[in-house]
């Protein structure tokens, strides 16, 4: 049969089992690469407008981004768990039941952020105290996470619809809707905070804008039937069978950012110690940090989709502007990872066990690579990033080091995720919840407790370089062991 007279779901399928492995993750990773990079630019501009307003308010856009994290973390629970069901039951030419679990998914997620709304609402001042707050970054930390909570239906359930559009296949729909929220959201932050002069709130008001129109534009892909999986309420389950299918693809990453988000409390709470100028450091070095993350995360998820279609359907300020900038360059990895993820899930589903092993290693190698070049950048100009967040000299020179360090640290990071990405993508839950917990907590946290109360401030920066070799090395004997197992293809 000629690809001529192929249905477009016949023609996605062919692609996502039979395209060169290399060149298939490549499509599916740069387009995430660029929404993410895009999100993360924008979350870094986002900084930098409030960082003019002085250093509490930087201490308070690190203080949020804990909370923007809880919210996520239900977003990516049932966008990854949907997602992955999905991509492996298209493998298998399940259309109407993914169907099932692309509805459930986005109202589970919608019915997520409106709870999180209105606990949040309802104690504002006790979730702020909660984040990490200290009582000068209160007022600002408020009104930030008051729009913040506004914006959690759209943000919880944009994150399902992104992710059932890279799962089949459609990066490039989910960056559109991406890139143009945060492309709103800069040019909103100099129009609010600045021509209309509503400082912090304007930034707040900006992201929460930013979000709903992100969310209209990826919910109109599914209006106009451009994607296999349907949103519509008919399609909602309450089958015990989706829900726990759902929930069990989908806890490595509620785990991944729920312990992202209990890092950044206990971060807070250890920089406190050490007043707002520590808290507004910390902040913008983890933003510039995910930034440069988000490259080998984008790589790794669209590797992904591919595995699971190709296997088979059983199957406070210094710390604020260290946070913005390192979250800045680690982004790129999670966008490979998430073009890795699309591709594994894929093939996966269709029992092609040998492409599953060619893309890990390819995209593993591609994130090395591309993680070390972007650390390299950063750590060239990573004075001057800092001075464009922190005015504050003290602030910057607890910055300064922690982004030196971590910048050295880098290239470790695709090796944990990859390998969640993987074990998640092919729906091995608890190997993929052991590996996302790694890195964002149970590495993480006890070495910046323990840390901390031997080497005080020099600890808090050591904390996350050491979590990252530790789970380089814990996590790459698990993956290699796996990839190893697998049999012969269509076996």
């Amino acid at each position: 049969m000629s690809d001529t007279t192929l249905s477009k779901e016949e023609k996605q399928y062919k692609r996502l089992t039979g395209e060169p492995v290399a060149r298939l993750v490549l499509e599916l990773g740069l387009p995430t690469t660029i929404s993410m990079l895009i999100t993360n630019l924008y979350n870094m501009v986002d900084t930098w407008f409030v960082s003019q307003l002085g250093t509490s308010a930087t201490g308070a856009v690190g203080v949020v981004f804990g909370l923007m994290a809880i919210i996520q973390a239900f977003g990516f629970m049932f966008g990854h768990g949907a997602g992955s069901n999905i991509s492996r039951l298209l493998g298998a030419h399940e259309k109407e039941r993914a169907k099932a679990f692309s509805a459930t998914g986005f109202y589970l997620a919608v019915g997520a952020g409106v709870l999180i709304a209105i606990i949040g609402i309802l104690d504002l001042n006790g979730l702020c105290r909660l984040l990490g707050s200290t009582e000068t970054i209160l007022p600002y930390a408020r009104i930030y996470a008051f729009y913040i909570l506004v914006s959690a239906p759209a943000m919880a359930s944009s994150c399902v619809m992104n992710n059932v559009l890279r799962y089949e296949g459609y990066a490039n729909l989910a960056m559109v809707g991406l890139v143009s929220g945060g492309i709103l959201n800069m040019a909103g932050d100099a129009i609010l905070m600045w021509g209309l002069n509503l400082g912090i709130r304007g930034a707040a008001l900006s992201t929460m804008i930013s979000q709903y129109v992100s969310f209209g534009i990826l919910l109109f892909f599914f209006l106009r039937g451009k994607t296999q999986s349907s949103l519509a309420p008919k399609y909602f389950t309450w089958e015990f069978a989706v829900h726990k299918n759902i929930l069990t693809a989908g806890f490595p990453s509620m785990m991944r950012q729920g312990l992202n988000s209990v890092s950044t409390m206990v971060l807070n709470a250890q920089a406190a110690v050490y007043g707002d100028i520590a808290i507004a450091a910390m902040s913008v070095v983890s933003r510039i940090f995910n930034f440069v993350f988000s490259v080998a995360l984008g790589i790794g998820q669209g590797f992904q989709p591919v595995s699971s279609f190709n296997y088979g359907p059983i199957v406070m300020a210094a710390f604020a502007a260290a946070v913005k900038i390192d979250s800045f360059a680690y982004m790129p990895v999670q966008d490979f990872g998430n073009a890795f993820s699309t591709f594994v899930a894929q093939n996966y589903g269709a029992k092609k066990y040998s492409r599953v092993k060619k893309a890990f290693w390819f995209t593993l190698c591609t994130s090395l690579v591309t993680m070390a070049v972007f650390a390299g950048v950063v750590y060239v100009f990573r004075r001057e990033l800092l001075l464009e967040f922190l005015t504050d000299m003290d602030a910057y020179e607890i910055a300064f080091y922690a982004l030196q360090i971590q910048c050295l640290t880098l290239p470790f990071i695709p090796v944990c995720i990859c390998g969640n990405m993987l074990f998640q993508s092919i729906g091995k839950g608890g190997r993929a919840t052991i590996l996302a917990s790694f890195r964002s907590g149970t590495i993480y946290i006890p070495a910046l407790l323990i840390l901390t109360a031997f080497f005080g401030l020099r600890g808090i920066q050591w904390s996350q370089p050491v979590s990252d070799i530790l789970s380089a090395v814990l996590s790459l004997p698990v993956a290699v062991v796996f990839l190893r197992g697998l049999p012969e293809d269509g076996t």
